[in-house]
């Protein structure tokens, strides 16, 4: 699927920049940018889904360590 994607003036040459540093071009770059964003998108809502779930688990081992 194609799409347009309008960046600020300051936007386009940072990523300019970044894609002749690596030596790829500017959409290889910003489409390894997207998908790392997901990524780490992902993997937050994860830890933060299991840190719930630990909380409810272990929620009257925790009261107790926080009386002693």
């Amino acid at each position: 699927m194609a799409m347009s994607l309008r960046l600020t003036d300051e936007e386009t040459e940072a990523l300019r920049a970044q894609a002749e540093r690596e030596g790829r071009s500017m959409q290889v770059v910003a489409r390894a940018a997207i998908r790392q964003y997901i990524e780490q998108d992902g993997h937050r809502a994860r830890v933060a889904a299991s840190a719930s779930a630990g909380a409810r688990r272990y929620a009257e081992a925790l009261r107790r360590l926080g009386e002693a």
